[in-house]
This record gives C-alpha cells, structure tokens and sequence, in this order.
C-alpha cells in the first residue's frame, strides 16, 4: 500500500481492512462511460452539468462565432458587474471594495454612500465575539490547521445563538453579516494560538478597530505591531474581492447550496463549506504554487534562463520535481482557458507590490513562467480546452510578499468566499426549492444471504 510509512499509528489490520474497503469500492472507468456519467459534474470539456440557477454571479469562457461555441478570454460578473470594473471603480475613488462588493452581491444592487456607510458600520458591529470565547475555545486545544480551527469556531457559535435554527431570512442574513464580521476574527486568533502553543512564539490578540476596513483589520489583527502600507492594505483588499464569489457551481459554493437545501442552520451550513474549501484541489492551490516556486528558485540558477526554466518545467510535468503529480500549479483552471480575468485584474497591482518590496528578481521568474507554462503544457498534453495562468499563480506570491504565514493562505480565501456563500445560501432560501438529491447508479449485482457457517 503506498505511503506505509506514514502511518505508523495504524495496525497492520487497519491497513489490510482499508484495501479491503479499496477493492470493495473501486469501480472501473469504463463503467462510467458505459452509463454516461458526468464525474465531477462535468464533461470531457470541463463544461459543468446544470444543475440550478443563480443571480449571483456569471462566470464566461467562451463565446459564440457563428453559431460555435469557441474559448474566449474570461469574464467574472458580480451580480451583473464585470469584476475588472467593480475593482476599477472603487480603487480610482480611493475606496476599499470588500464591503461595497458584500453588499452587491448580498442585495443584488451598488449601494449609494448612505448605504454603504450604514452597512460598514453594521459589519464592524458585528465584528465582536462573546465574552471569553477566545479563552474558553480558541485557546483551548488549539489544532495544526487554520482551517479546522475555523470550522470549529463556527460550530461552537451554534451553541451562543438563542435563534440558531431559525432559517428566516432575516435570520439568517444577521447570522450571516456575523460570519462575514468574524471570520477574520477566528482565523487569526486561532492562528495566534497555534503559533503560541505550537511554535512556541509570543501571543498576540489585538482588538478589532472600527475605523478600519476588513483588509485593514486583517492586517491590524494580524502583525506585532499592527503596521501596513496604505498599498498592502489595497492589494489584500483586492484579492479578498477576486475571492469572494465564483460561481454556484465551484465546490464550496454547491455545497452551500447542496446543505442549504436539507433546511439546516447556517454554523452548519458555513462549516460545511469551510471543510470544502480546506481541500486541496479547492482552497489551497496558491500554497502549492509558492511551494512550487520556493523549489524553483532554488533549482533553477538563472532566473533569466529561459532555457533553464523550461527543463525545470519539464521536470514538472514528468513527474520529476516538486511533488511529483506532474502538475505546474497555478497552470490551467477547471472553466477558464484562453485567461482568468481575476488573474488579468490582479497582475498590475502584483507588480506594483513587487516593486514596493524590492522583489522585481522573483516578478520577473513568475513572469518568464506565465509565458512559458501554458505553450509548453500545450504541447505535451491532450488539451480539451485551452490553458492559461489563474488566480492562484498571483495570489500566493501576493501573500508571500505580505508576509502573511501560509497557514492563514486557505482561511483568507475562506474570510473572502463567506460572503459568495452567504448570497448562496440566501438565494436557495428564498426559492424555497426541493433537496438537491441527484442520482447515483448501482451497479453491483443482488446477492443472496449467505448464513455464516457456509461463507
């Protein structure tokens, strides 16, 4: 059994009754095609099955020419509103976006100033936990993961909610607005525990301030001393906003939806998707991609060295280097093929930051990669679609130049995606629609009992 080695607390009769449990459950690939099955919930092409309808948010790849559908640049639409415009119009006016954007995508509409200064003020007013539950819950048992400690902290709420299983809708708005106040909140506290109890490292808990933004908290709570650039606060302002919503159909976001149906309350709703989120073929490709590059850079001599980085990205895809999954992470995305317009929006001001923080050397190793990734990607696999860079090949770097600890990488998507949640988990409510109960196939054959003394 492969990786035997790192279970060492496992008994041998674990592992014999896990490939026990492997053979039992395999099933073979030609079945699937046989009975046409969408695995993943996608086609050959990566086209998602339909399975509900959204006002949320619009999410283009292709476009139509002459009656074919062919790969087209991405498009990102917040309730309507291209991305690469919402960013523009709230950066040119001096503004942050994370919580102009929660409320367009919470209220379907831009809200006019009044608006959006009530609604700040209601965010930070929820942005407050109960008395000693940094104490009595984030203190106590402290895990590895960020994102189990968030998890927790969120189902642990439950139990301080007098109306926790009330799924009105203004219910549910409060407990929503309250996650999307908090979970910066639970995440860097746990993160401060971990590091304490774990690390061995001095603790800080610094209060949240009213007077800030949720990019401005973040690093506020975040940091010894509290300090940030006016232009780290807006690069983490924008990547929150790049984050908060993709789709109904992307993994967390369907499981919103998917649990939201079943009629549960929201700390198990929010979990649920935390858990989705923490995979790593969701919420944690940026941190393979700054892994991917920490080897790089430590490999590759030339970082000017065409040539050189090519044979490094070969290794790559050969299964040679890195983690040896053959994959250029950051590479290729599940929707997008010709660009991700998050990436588009994202690049210049990547590229500013780098330059703040004297790391033009390493700006131009990611750029040498994001040209030469895609062609060479191109001619060694079967592509359905094309392949382009995504978000995450920009926003790891982002947060590495923040000094952000890579613990918190996948929580700050989480403290982003909460809000495309909540619009998610509104939505379904109020449509009232049925469970989501697609189907499943058996194919194993009827068996007759067999008593025990002839087995």
């Amino acid at each position: 059994m492969a990786n035997d080695t790192a279970y060492s607390e496992l008994t041998p009769q674990i592992i014999e009754l896990s490939e026990m449990s492997r053979q039992a459950d395999y099933i073979e690939n030609e079945l699937f095609t046989r009975f046409n099955v969408k695995r993943g919930l996608r086609d050959l092409n990566g086209k998602g099955v339909l399975t509900g309808l959204t006002h949320v948010s619009e999410i283009r790849a292709t476009k139509d020419v002459d009656g074919e559908s062919v790969p087209a640049d991405g498009e990102l639409y917040y309730r309507g509103y291209k991305i690469e415009d919402l960013i523009r119009g709230f950066t040119e006016e001096n503004r942050f976006g994370f919580e102009e954007v929660t409320w367009l995508l919470l209220f379907g509409h831009l809200p006019k100033k009044s608006e959006l200064k009530s609604f700040e003020k209601l965010l930070s007013f929820y942005r407050s936990l109960p008395t000693s539950f940094v104490r009595d819950i984030i203190m106590k048992a402290p895990s590895r993961d960020m994102m189990n400690t968030l998890a927790r902290s969120v189902l642990t709420l439950y139990s301080y909610d007098d109306l926790a299983d009330d799924v009105s809708l203004p219910n549910v708005l409060r407990q929503c607005l309250q996650l999307i106040s908090l979970f910066p909140l639970l995440s860097i506290y746990g993160y401060q525990a971990y590091n304490h109890y774990h690390e061995g490292q001095s603790l800080y808990i610094h209060q949240p301030k009213e007077q800030l933004s949720t990019a401005e908290n973040i690093l506020h709570l975040l940091r010894p001393d509290s300090s940030y650039t006016a232009l780290e606060a807006r690069l983490l302002d924008i990547c929150l906003v790049l984050h908060m919503e993709h789709g109904g159909g992307n993994n967390s976001s369907f499981t919103t939806h998917v649990i939201t149906s079943s009629m549960t309350d929201t700390y198990s709703v929010m979990a649920a998707a935390i858990g989705s989120l923490k995979g790593p073929r969701h919420g944690g490709a940026n941190i393979k991609v700054v892994r991917m590059f920490d080897e790089m850079k430590q490999v590759v001599r030339d970082w000017e060295d065409d040539e050189e980085i090519e044979n490094y990205l070969k290794k790559l895809l050969h299964k040679e280097a890195f983690d040896h999954a053959g994959l250029i992470y950051g590479v290729g995305h599940a929707i997008y093929s010709k660009s991700d317009p998050r990436a588009r929006a994202l690049k210049h001001y990547v590229s500013m930051l780098a330059e703040e923080k004297g790391k033009g050397e390493e700006w131009g190793l990611y750029q040498r990669v994001e040209a030469i990734a895609p062609r060479l990607i191109a001619s060694e696999r079967k592509m359905y679609k094309g392949v382009s860079i995504n978000v995450d090949f920009y926003s790891g770097f982002v947060y590495q130049m923040l000094n952000l600890p890579i613990e918190l990488y996948t929580p700050i998507f989480a403290m982003a995606r909460i809000s495309g949640w909540s619009a998610h988990r509104m939505e379904e409510l109020a449509n009232d629609g049925k469970i989501i109960r697609p189907a499943y196939k058996a194919i194993g054959p009827v068996k007759p009992y067999i008593v025990m003394k002839k087995r």
